[in-house]
């Protein structure tokens, strides 16, 4: 999907006209809908303050604050705030759960936020994240009747039809859903003070490798900390972040320079297309198809290998993951084995949470290998002689620690 370009030439009241690299030579609108343009622009221009020191300096947020002391209402200190505290958040769950199971809904088994419900030809399924919810349905009248029922248990804001959600921009067609983190990547650019870099074609150099050791430490590591983990939570519709903000995330205990270097250049390959995301077509097959591989002994501190998996479920890519492995693998097979495995448990639960939303899914699940030796393992029972070692050396790293 194209992206969305700013319609000034400032961002959070920057002005970027002096960069050398503006930021709106790297987005345009021109082939979104003027109503989707304007959205994608005004989630652009409005940013929420944070702090309230950031709140101070907007006319709006003195005005409701201002209007808030004034009111004749009577107002609550607050000896103590739930927020942070472990009870809060379980004690909220238990609550919302169970209201939601005497409505009628299933709780699914392999993903606990996961609520559905089905009414003879209706079917409405419901995703929580801690006090944000979506709701999806065949049925417009069975939405409107969970409303009533949440309205009359807790204290809840409609916001229609789903458009924004944690930082994720859905962008709706008759061809299919585009999901894309356009307003959260051009934040961390600005956080970063990189809105106006030079942007590049690659997140990272090819056979680039770092230690722990090798570099000077940074002086403050929680800059390092805080970028990795927005990384992170961007690779969620940018899954060729996912190697590099694994490779940087196991170096957050002692980053250093070159670790921040690094992380930078990633975000230069944001800034080339920072409205990239993922485009789920609704003409798709329900035919899951995993590829996966290994990145053997590639770290240079440990000599752990490297998961790396991704699955489709027809031409839509919904779930990946790289990951370092627990132990170290004698051969290049044996990595292989081990991401085929981890790809497998994959397979499994999409397969248990497509049936928890009543799709069918009758066609046995595709795993793709590059490795001969791994698949001559799966495949015949015999060489399962000559696989003893890889438990063995399970049972042996486990009983050194």
């Amino acid at each position: 999907m194209p992206t969305a370009s700013l319609s000034s030439s400032k961002v959070k009241g920057n002005s970027i006209s002096h960069h050398l690299y503006p930021i709106n030579s790297v987005l345009c609108h021109d082939k979104l809908s003027s109503k989707h343009a304007a959205f994608a622009t005004s989630i652009l221009t409005h940013a929420e303050p944070h702090t309230y020191a950031q709140a101070v300096k907007s006319l709006d947020w003195r005005k409701a604050m201002d209007n808030e002391i004034a009111s004749p209402n009577k107002v609550c200190k607050l000896n103590k705030s739930l927020y942070g505290l472990k009870q809060a958040s379980r004690q909220w769950y238990a609550k919302f759960s169970s209201s939601l199971l005497h409505f009628g809904f299933t709780q699914s088994r392999v993903d606990y936020s996961l609520f559905t419900k089905r009414n003879g030809t209706s079917f409405i399924t419901l995703l929580v994240y801690v006090d944000d919810i979506v709701v999806a349905s065949n049925n417009s009248h069975e939405i409107s009747a969970l409303k009533v029922f949440l309205e009359s248990r807790f204290k809840i804001k409609d916001l229609g039809t789903l458009k924004y959600f944690l930082g994720l921009e859905e962008a709706r067609t008759s061809n299919g859903i585009q999901l894309c983190q356009r307003k959260y990547a051009l934040d961390i650019l600005h956080d970063a003070s990189l809105i106006g870099c030079k942007a590049t074609l690659i997140p990272m150099d090819l056979n680039l490798k770092f230690s722990k050791d090798e570099g000077k430490l940074l002086h403050d590591p929680s800059e390092f900390r805080r970028l990795i983990g927005r990384l992170l939570y961007l690779s969620i519709t940018w899954p060729d972040l996912s190697f590099s903000g694994n490779l940087l995330n196991q170096y957050m205990r002692s980053p250093r320079v070159p670790h921040l270097q690094a992380a930078h250049k990633i975000l230069r390959y944001v800034k080339k297309s920072a409205g990239q995301g993922l485009f789920f077509p609704s003409s798709s097959i329900y035919q899951l198809t995993s590829y996966c591989d290994s990145d053997w002994a590639s770290c240079p501190d440990t000599r752990r290998s490297t998961t790396c998996y991704c699955v489709f479920l027809g031409k839509s890519l919904v779930s990946w993951k790289c990951k370092k492995q627990s132990i170290v693998s004698r051969s290049s097979a044996e990595a292989e084995y081990r991401s085929m495995a981890a790809a497998s448990c994959e397979l499994v639960w999409l397969r248990f949470l497509l049936a928890d939303l009543m799709i069918s899914h009758t066609h046995p699940a595709i795993l793709h290998c590059d490795s001969k030796s791994a698949l001559y393992i799966a495949s015949n029972p015999i060489f399962h002689e000559r696989t003893k070692h890889i438990e063995l050396d399970c049972h042996h790293c486990g009983g050194m620690y």
